[in-house]
């Protein structure tokens, strides 16, 4: 079969290294998109393992569809009978890119009643009940074709379970794990996130350290699929924890508020990684460390939604005074949506990625040992 995963636009080269990690095969990175080819057992090993991605889907097929017969006779062609049973609920959503065909919720109306003829004309009843597990159907139509997948992982793989509530802006766990992997970090090196609010760069970076895959500890859709043998499930399990690391790790987090600090200890008590960080009340614009090497992944206020674009500004500046004092051989990593961000910092970057934070188009801005 063929998997897909989306992912943030810029991090489709990183999630597919990802997947050949996982020795999946055929892995080709696409806009917002890595394809592989899989067999079932790699569902289960994908939503267990992966760190960047936002899902695992299940490509059914692809066709031009300029117009809804097209796309009704293009649905009810593909084999949904091979993956939802008599009972199986099937929602459908999805979304729709220069194509004729632009009103999702009459897609949407569309592409259920071609699934549901299937359906019923494979199991002999005129009504289907829904009442078991779901299989939830997503389909897109860039272009005029249409793409059809089911969703194996119900909530996006960034909710890893740790993050009891948020302070400020969040940063999605799948984002913080692509910095912390941006900036080469593996365990070894002194770590530090000045801006550690609720403490998710810091605890993505002990996940990595340790090499604990995240979604160990959640749930997924696919678990309750009647196809899907939960042997699958325990041997994709078994197979990771059998590649953790147990060690010693030098991982900081600091954040002025007391409030962040305190709810950035009980979020990595959650992820099991209390033991692997210490998180202390600090003030970023006196930021000192004195080893020779380490690693800076942060995600300062952007003067988006938290704070005037001036005091932003000024708190760069201080910021970019205090990183100074660090040492060359430390490889710094800062996202910001901030347009002045380089010349308020006082360093233009060795190096620039373009990423997105939700919706908001932002940088990272890398600086050190990687970037020349």
């Amino acid at each position: 079969m063929i998997l897909t995963v989306p992912c943030l636009f810029g991090l489709e080269g990183i999630v597919a290294d990802e997947m050949r990690r996982l020795q999946l095969g055929g892995v080709r990175a696409e806009n917002g998109r890595v394809r592989c080819d899989g067999a079932p057992a790699d569902i289960a090993r994908l939503n267990i393992n992966l760190r960047c991605g936002a899902r695992v889907l299940i490509e059914l097929g692809s066709f031009p569809a300029p117009d809804f017969e097209v796309l009704f006779q293009g649905v009810l062609s593909l084999p949904w009978e091979d993956f939802i049973p008599r009972d199986g609920e099937f929602p459908v959503k999805g979304y729709s890119l220069d194509s004729a065909l632009h009103s999702v919720p009459a897609c949407q109306a569309i592409v259920k009643k071609a699934a549901a003829r299937r359906l019923g004309g494979a199991y002999g009843c005129e009504t289907l009940p829904e009442t078991g597990s779901r299989y939830q159907i997503q389909f897109s139509l860039v272009k005029d074709t249409a793409t059809l997948y089911l969703d194996t992982s119900g909530e996006g793989l960034f909710k890893r379970g740790y993050r009891a509530r948020n302070i400020g802006a969040p940063l999605r766990e799948t984002l913080a794990a692509a910095l912390v992997l941006l900036s080469r970090y593996r365990g070894k090196d002194p770590f530090c996130d000045p801006f550690c609010g609720s403490g998710t760069i810091p605890i993505e970076a002990a996940l990595i350290a340790r090499n604990r895959a995240p979604g160990l500890d959640r749930r997924f859709a696919a678990q309750s699929w009647k196809g899907l043998p939960s042997r699958l499930w325990a041997d994709a399990a078994d197979e990771a924890m059998d590649k953790e690391f147990h060690g010693t790790y030098d991982i900081w987090g600091g954040d002025i508020d007391p409030d962040a600090v305190a709810l950035a200890r009980h979020n990595a008590e959650l992820a099991g990684v209390e033991e692997d960080i210490r998180f202390e009340v600090a003030d970023a614009r006196k930021f000192r460390r004195d080893s020779t090497y380490g690693q800076l992944v942060t995600n300062p206020p952007y003067g988006e939604r938290l704070m005037e674009k001036a005091e932003a500004q000024e708190l760069y500046r201080a910021f970019g005074h205090a990183a100074q004092d660090l040492p060359p051989q430390w490889r710094i990593v800062i996202l910001s949506s901030h347009p002045e961000f380089e010349r308020c910092f006082g360093r233009q970057a060795d190096r620039k990625r373009k990423l997105y934070n939700g919706m908001l188009k932002c940088d990272a801005f890398l600086y050190g040992r990687y970037g020349r």
